[in-house]
């Protein structure tokens, strides 16, 4: 009514009332009245914001490749700001007199695409893919860096990159290059593991082969140590031999020492018996044969007087015609004599 009106600014507003070139009013989410035709409002937008951006850019081996972000920021200094770009609001005090506010992120951005080159262009394609975080920290510590921001009163809050991509032959090229990595590598890791699988049966082999030869080992020293008793016992069998012959020729020795005097023994008794026997043959020489018969005939039993007297019957049978001798002879010639009767015979 009458030109007089009402505004209220958000909190993350900054509002500036002009009047005749000077400022009546100001703060962050002001509130006032104000005369139109007189009165100049001015509303900065103080609030976080983002800023996406995705450029094409060409990397140091002259491949295509795009970066994908955002930068987020917001005024710190509306003065600053102010002085830089026309935030004047139209009379309705709702919109903006110019397109200014609109340009501030093209002024970013610019910036962002010419840090960003400047970043790029040093890094091969791979190199570029894995650095997306490289990219980021240069682009923030750039925009600080930079005199515009600065005169626009800017506060960078951060930058991120959400991707970084290749063209899409190159993108397959360089998945079939992976692919092949992969299945060279999984190639390898099979090639690995069956060397470590002969490797471990070489081990197993060789342990088995140890044991063998360990084992050969013990039985050779168990054959040494059996042949070492068995020549101990061949040598105690040597001794103990060795010693039964001395104690054979010991005992040969001595039989033939008692031989020798057994002979000797028999060779005197066999001239002591000649000598006796010459002694007697020299007494009964010159005797008469029959006395010596009768002398021998003494002692003798009737069955050898008997057989005696047929000796001398057979020694004269040419002058005997005929002899009868009866079977009671007979019986009494082939009986034998009782034992107590010779006995009683021999004390008669």
């Amino acid at each position: 009514m009458f030109g007089i009106k009402f505004i209220k600014a958000q909190p993350t507003t900054y509002l500036m009332k002009y009047r005749a070139g000077a400022v009546i009013a100001e703060g962050a989410g002001l509130s006032a009245l104000y005369y139109a035709p007189v009165t100049t409002l001015v509303a900065i937008p103080i609030g976080s914001r983002d800023a996406p951006f995705i450029f094409e850019q060409i990397a140091r081996d002259f491949q295509t490749l795009t970066v994908q972000g955002h930068v987020t920021y917001r005024i710190s200094e509306p003065k600053k700001a102010s002085t830089m770009l026309d935030f004047t609001l139209k009379s309705d005090g709702k919109t903006y007199e110019t397109d200014d506010p609109e340009k501030l992120p093209q002024r970013i951005l610019a910036a962002v695409e010419v840090l960003t080159q400047q970043t790029v262009k040093e890094l091969t394609l791979k190199e570029a893919l894995q650095a997306s975080d490289r990219i980021a920290e240069v682009i923030a510590t750039g925009l600080q860096a930079r005199a515009d921001v600065a005169a626009l009163g800017l506060e960078i809050l951060g930058v991120s990159i959400r991707g970084i991509k290749p063209t899409p032959d190159t993108a397959k090229a360089l998945e079939a290059e992976a692919r092949e990595a992969i299945l060279k590598n999984a190639d390898e890791a099979i090639f690995a593991r069956r060397n470590f699988a002969v490797e471990q049966e070489r081990s197993i082999r060789e342990s088995e082969l140890d044991t063998e030869i360990a084992v050969e080992q013990k039985k050779r020293s168990i054959r040494e140590t059996q042949m070492d008793a068995e020549a101990s016992v061949a040598a105690k069998r040597h001794e103990l031999r060795q010693a039964g012959m001395v104690a054979d020729i010991g005992l040969e020795a001595k039989r033939k020492d008692f031989v020798g005097l057994n002979a000797e023994n028999t060779r005197t008794l066999a001239d002591a018996e000649a000598y006796r026997v010459g002694a007697l043959m020299k007494i009964f020489e010159g005797v008469d044969t029959r006395v010596i018969q009768a002398l021998a005939a003494a002692g003798m039993q009737p069955g050898q007087l008997i057989a005696q007297a047929f000796t001398g019957i057979a020694e004269k049978a040419e002058k005997i015609g005929q002899l009868n001798v009866s079977p009671d002879l007979l019986s009494q010639l082939m009986e034998r004599p009782k034992a107590p009767e010779v006995g009683n015979a021999r004390r008669q």
